[in-house]
């Protein structure tokens, strides 16, 4: 066994090359994963930044010197923060709030409909079953209120922290913007020669992250902005929030899709009841979905590198436990970066290992 794992370490750690990369990746794994909630604003600030540089070298490619193109994409950049910080967040805390004193009407229709159930269907569900499922409600309700206080009263020193991250994601995404060359200039000089071959996975994985990263905030505004047009058309109840919750639920690969479902379908049929209006709803939400399933992230990930749907659930499940949301939101890149660095990794050709002949890897990439 001892040579087995001796022979096994020798035939994919052999490369120096190969060992760096590995330092470096368990390196980075281990900042985000230990120091992920410290770094926040950083990480976030290292996003934009990510995003905002692609605009930034249109301009220097135009003649522009590197300063005055900053200057041209924070600007706005700057600009849609504060319309989003003072002038979306107000109305979306509203709805929140308008939602919350509604729960309670809400939670008495339904417990009207539900109390009918059995008089309609008594094959099927009896007086028991539901009072069982009204109990679990109101627990529910409960809860849900408890969380809602512990929330608010949190709110008090939060809000110190969020006014800080405010003040330093703008200066840190300048920073960041202004000052790039220098940042990898002094990163360079800590990183060992050897770093071909991560230099080599970094190349393959720029610019499949950037059209990743800046085609999902497209499909956030996209289907976003869209949802809630539509849910306002239609007259439905929070059309902003739930529009909002649409255009966040394409974050999560299919999974998202599906959990927004159910608070789109209650709130209109709380709204309107099971008639034309609601079944109207439903139809434009279907329509919606299957738009930005077939058409739109076709569209604005084309250049992506195609990963199975169980490989994307997967990614999704294990990095957002690790990461949180920022794990969810870089799922699909951070399970291609893993992709890449095992196509790339090399192999000392050796003979004899679980029973291979001598050369049976030689032609193998992955």
């Amino acid at each position: 066994m001892t040579d087995l794992l001796a022979r096994w370490l020798h035939k994919y750690f052999s490369d120096p090359e190969a060992l760096i990369l590995a330092i470096i990746l368990v390196v980075g794994f281990t900042v985000v994963i230990y120091m992920g909630d410290m770094l926040a604003p950083v990480l976030a600030s290292l996003v934009i930044a990510y995003l905002l540089e692609a605009l930034v070298r249109i301009l220097e490619n135009h003649g522009v010197g590197r300063t005055g193109a900053v200057l041209v994409v924070f600007v706005p950049f700057l600009a849609l923060l504060f319309l989003v910080l003072f002038g979306l967040l107000p109305l979306l805390s509203s709805e929140v709030s308008d939602l919350i004193q509604d729960l309670p009407n809400m939670i008495t229709r339904g417990q009207k409909a539900l109390l009918q159930l059995p008089e309609r269907y008594p094959n099927f569900i009896s007086q028991t079953h539901v009072q069982e499922l009204m109990s679990q409600m109101r627990h529910g309700a409960g809860a849900f209120g408890q969380y809602v206080l512990s929330l608010s009263l949190a709110s008090i020193s939060g809000l110190f922290v969020l006014i800080v991250y405010l003040i330093l994601l703008p200066v840190l995404v300048f920073l960041f913007l202004k000052d790039k060359h220098k940042i990898l200039g002094w990163l360079r000089g800590y990183l060992p020669r050897e770093r071909a071959l991560a230099t080599r996975v970094w190349r393959e994985m720029d610019q499949q992250i950037g059209n990743y990263v800046r085609g999902k905030f497209a499909e956030i505004a996209i289907v976003g902005t869209v949802s809630y047009a539509v849910f306002a058309l239609l007259k439905l109840n929070y059309a902003m929030l739930l529009g909002a919750l649409v255009g966040l639920s394409v974050i999560i690969p299919y999974i998202g899709a599906i959990v927004v479902t159910f608070p789109v379908a209650m709130i209109a049929y709380f709204q309107w009841g099971v008639g034309a209006d609601f079944a109207y709803l439903l139809l434009a939400y279907g329509i919606i979905q299957a738009v930005d399933g077939n058409l739109l992230v076709p569209w604005l990930f084309s250049e992506a590198v195609n990963l199975h749907p169980i490989a994307i659930i997967v990614a999704v499940l294990v990095f957002g436990g690790i990461w949180g949301f920022w794990g969810v939101f870089f799922a699909i890149p951070l399970a291609t970066l893993v992709k890449a660095v095992m196509v790339a990794w090399p192999r000392a050709d050796t003979a004899g290992i679980a029973g291979e002949p001598p050369g049976a890897n030689a032609g193998d990439t992955g």
